[in-house]
């Protein structure tokens, strides 16, 4: 979905423009419609004010220079992600052969770490009403992993010989508490009650420099787990403690400021 609230705007920035002016007010107008559009994907707004910021700090330029200038940064958002992806399995890695990997929805970033080093075996929730588990799981079949399905009503049966569970993330907030697919909170709830490790993997694009909403925007899709039950986030910059996550946004300007250029 982030890569897709891109090329809007790649499409929004290839519009004829009267004036500097006049893009730019485009750029924001449609950064802040597609932020607010599904609030709850962290990635997608600050893929988008990354691009409306870059434009911003451009506003010398005439229009088509400008034009010219957003697409080569989406190109370099969009490759550096598919990067971020590969640093991420890289910095997992050593967590993962001869483990036992409980996962839940669909992470691709969850999919490159395990398929680049392969656990002992993969275990992948139905995660409903989707079903994604299962697509999941097929294609780790695909890749050669010793990959199978979990029912929903299982779950609790397998932590005997689960040792990680790791998933992905929709948002990361300031506090280090996580928004992800429905599910994924009673599921970090139980490991952290018997005692199984819970990590986060996501690219740093999906830290949000506000406090975790008061009532999820889509209840039925998603839920957030607290910062307390969740071990470790690894970004591609490597891993980070939840309580640490504000200070990572701080030094990352594009987070704070093109977030805050959207949400103002």
């Amino acid at each position: 979905m982030a890569r897709r609230a891109v090329e809007a705007i790649l499409d929004v920035a290839a519009e004829p423009a009267a004036s500097t002016e006049d893009l730019l007010e485009r750029l924001l107008a449609a950064g802040r419609q597609l932020a607010g559009a599904r609030p709850g994907m962290g990635a997608i707004t600050h893929a988008v004010a990354r691009l409306v910021a870059s434009a911003q700090t451009a506003s010398h330029l005439p229009p088509e220079e400008l034009q010219r200038l957003v697409t080569e940064e989406a190109n370099g958002l969009i490759a550096s992600r598919d990067r971020a992806a590969a640093s991420i399995a890289v910095h997992l890695a050593p967590a993962l052969p001869d483990a036992m990997v409980l996962t839940h929805s669909a992470s691709a970033t969850v999919r490159e770490a395990v398929v680049h080093t392969p656990p002992a075996r993969v275990l992948c929730t139905v995660s409903s009403p989707y079903d994604e588990g299962r697509r999941l799981a097929e294609e780790l079949r695909g890749e050669g992993l010793d990959a199978s399905v979990v029912e929903d009503a299982d779950v609790g049966q397998v932590f005997e010989s689960v040792s990680l569970v790791l998933v992905g993330a929709d948002t990361v907030y300031e506090d280090g508490s996580v928004g992800n697919k429905i599910g994924t909170r009673p599921l970090l709830e139980l490991a952290q009650s018997v005692g199984v490790r819970c990590v986060v993997a996501c690219e740093l694009l999906k830290l949000a420099p506000v406090a975790p909403p008061n009532d999820e925007d889509e209840p039925e899709l998603r839920d957030t787990t607290p910062a307390e039950v969740i071990d470790e986030i690894v970004t591609e910059e490597g891993s980070v403690m939840p309580e640490h996550v504000r200070s990572v946004i701080e030094r990352t300007p594009f987070l704070r400021d093109g977030y805050r250029m959207l949400k103002g």
